[in-house]
């Protein structure tokens, strides 16, 4: 059975502040970094009763550097040095320590050499009760691969002698994972994991600022840890994390994440080779989702007729009143928008808080309660609150920005939610030219992308597509796209450094992050755009240049270039698939609405981006940035 562990260096604040968040998301072991305890103001013997407090055991002291293949009198030093260590660790409460591959330029190579070292220092640990962890940095001077690594620990031959092996210093480097079930578990002391983007960067900048938890990367972190399963290791599987996103954001976020992100893995490898343990219980599985039942806004009712008049323009009709509170259905296709007026309760409060917005969205689930299980198993926060007399109680989780995803089963109780607690509203029927919502794009400050990507990728049956770099005006925004398998649920997550774009006006606007736009899908665009214009909506200008490069780029049938100029729809071509888009106006510097037509096309329009944040930007007043 293994534990699970996280390294201080992994997050910010002092050693104080890293210990409680790593105690609070659920670890049982942490990994303390010799930087986090040389600036701590205590003796060691506090740090160790602080963790115990906590219920944290120690399972490694690190980094031990420079230490193998050293010449005289810099060997004596170092193992003079070691000795000091030692004696650290023995106050501290820990019986390991780390020991990483030399890069020192005096170092001399040779496996015996190092492996005579290796002994020597085996000898000193196993006299004080310690055991010695040996890694191969992907950069070290002799030994930068860990099957050298473990040659050095096999020919050490010493019981206070073994090798611990991290994911990132293997993968980087494209090491074969598969000599690693060859190994005895027995000799490994320790197994750091992290993943990171594949960049075209050195191995030690890549290392040290890109990092990123199990799941949010590109690194192939299942064969690594099946290959380790194999061996028979029961040890700490703990992270060890460099990145400068991480260490500037919120320790408690990034500490949940982390955990999150083992129990992923840890369920995503064949748990016949690697039981999980009692601490980590199997996951229920992601259950599939299948598009989104509701949208649901919260406003006051000076903005909610505005919004109004711009649903029944977009051809949306109401179809529905609560039975008790200040909430409506708005109906087109399959497409449910609610609109929450309030004046107590969650919406109500995200109301005050954010101004008007999005406070909400329902996920069409197969079954509500594994869904619920699954995210209450990651860490997410589940959401409750009170429900009139025989009002449906519909499960709820806090999603991005604090706002709630809601769990709703289309052929189950929740499912009747429309009927249950809502009273029909005879009128006209809705038009029938948008018929489902397509996807959503949730803006995020920079340091919760990562975050959120894991949130979605873990809790969810989604996959990450479409990353991109998109140009705005005041900068660039990174765009990260996630879906269910069958496309049919689609996020589109958004964020930026620079403060003037518009993903970073939405935050300071919003007061947080959330749903900045939200796309709906349609079977014939250019009819449902002279239906919203004849309605009177709004929708974004389009230069003209634009289309004079679309001309220059495709080959149009007759007449299409001219529609698409006529109606100002953006267009996009992969193959023989088409996309077709267009934008309303933003609704009070909040959000905005997406019409798009998709034949065969899988993608987001993504060329087109750059088009529309301009035309947006020439829209909004000016962002002031203080001086």
């Amino acid at each position: 059975m293994f534990s699970t562990s996280i390294a201080t260096v992994s997050l910010s604040g002092t050693l104080e502040e890293k210990l409680q968040a790593i105690a609070a998301a659920g670890f049982s072991g942490v990994e303390i970094f010799e930087n986090d305890f040389l600036a701590y103001p205590g003796t060691p013997r506090e740090v160790r009763r602080m963790a115990g407090d906590l219920g944290l055991d120690i399972v490694c002291y690190q980094p031990f550097r420079d230490f193998e293949g050293l010449p005289e009198p810099q060997r004596a030093r170092a193992l003079e040095r070691a000795r000091r260590k030692f004696g650290l660790m023995q106050e501290l409460g820990t019986d390991l320590l780390l020991v990483c591959s030399s890069v020192s330029p005096l170092a001399q190579g040779g496996i015996v050499r190092a492996a005579d070292d290796l002994r020597a220092l085996g000898d000193i640990a196993a006299g004080m009760g310690l055991r010695v962890g040996f890694e191969a940095l992907a950069w070290g001077r002799h030994i930068s691969d860990y099957r050298d690594a473990w040659e050095v620990v096999r020919r050490a031959d010493h019981p206070a002698i073994g090798l611990i092996l991290d994911s990132f210093h293997t993968l980087a480097r494209a090491l074969p994972v598969e000599p690693i079930a060859a190994i005895p578990g027995e000799r490994i002391f320790l197994v750091q994991l992290s993943d990171a983007p594949k960049l075209s960067l050195d191995i030690l900048s890549w290392s040290r600022h890109f990092r990123c938890f199990p799941g949010q990367g590109g690194l192939d972190l299942a064969a690594f840890t099946q290959a380790v399963a194999a061996t028979g290791y029961d040890g700490p599987l703990s992270l060890e994390i460099f990145n400068d996103q991480f260490r500037a954001g919120s320790a408690g976020r990034v500490a949940t994440d982390g955990l999150r992100s083992l129990i992923q893995l840890a369920d995503h490898v064949a748990p016949s080779l690697y039981p999980v343990p009692e601490t980590i219980d199997r996951l229920p599985p992601a259950t599939p989702c299948h598009g989104l039942a509701f949208i649901e806004f919260a406003v006051d009712e000076a903005t909610a007729g505005a919004l109004r008049r711009l649903f029944a323009g977009m051809g949306f009709v109401k179809t529905g009143q609560h039975r008790s509170k200040a909430v409506e259905r708005w109906m087109q296709g399959e497409i449910n928008l609610i609109v929450n007026t309030e004046g107590k309760g969650f919406a109500h409060a995200h109301s005050i808080t954010h101004g008007p917005g999005v406070c909400a969205i329902g996920l069409n689930v197969e079954n509500a309660a594994t869904a619920m299980a699954r995210a209450e198993r990651l860490k997410a926060q589940s959401f409750h609150q009170p429900v009139g007399p025989g009002e449906l109680d519909i499960p709820a989780i806090r999603g991005v920005g604090g706002s709630l995803i809601y769990f709703v089963e289309p052929a189950g109780r929740a499912g009747a939610v429309w009927q249950h607690d809502f009273v029909a509203v005879a009128g006209d029927p809705p038009a029938t030219n948008l018929t489902r919502i397509d996807h959503i794009a949730q803006s995020m400050h920079y340091d919760e992308m990562l975050s959120w990507l894991l949130f979605y990728t873990a809790i969810f049956d989604f996959e990450r597509h479409g990353w991109q770099d998109i140009a705005d005006p005041g900068g660039l925004i990174q765009s990260q796209a996630v879906e269910a398998a069958d496309g049919g649920t689609r996020f589109v997550l958004n964020a930026s450094m620079a403060a003037r774009t518009l993903s970073a006006r939405f935050l300071s606007e919003f007061f947080g992050s959330g749903v900045q736009h939200m796309a709906f899908a349609c079977n014939d665009i250019f009819a449902t755009v002279a239906a919203m214009r004849a309605a009177g909506v709004g929708l974004l200008d389009v230069p003209d240049n634009y289309y004079d490069d679309l001309a220059a780029r495709y080959d149009f049938a007759p007449g299409l270039l001219a529609r698409l100029r006529d109606n100002r729809i953006l267009y996009d071509r992969d193959g023989e698939a088409e996309f077709f888009q267009v934008f309303t106006h933003v609704f009070a510097e909040r959000f905005f609405f997406e019409i798009v037509e998709r034949r065969g096309y899988g993608g987001y329009g993504a060329v087109n981006a750059a088009i529309r944040l301009m035309a947006q930007a020439r829209e909004v007043r000016p962002v002031e940035i203080p001086r």
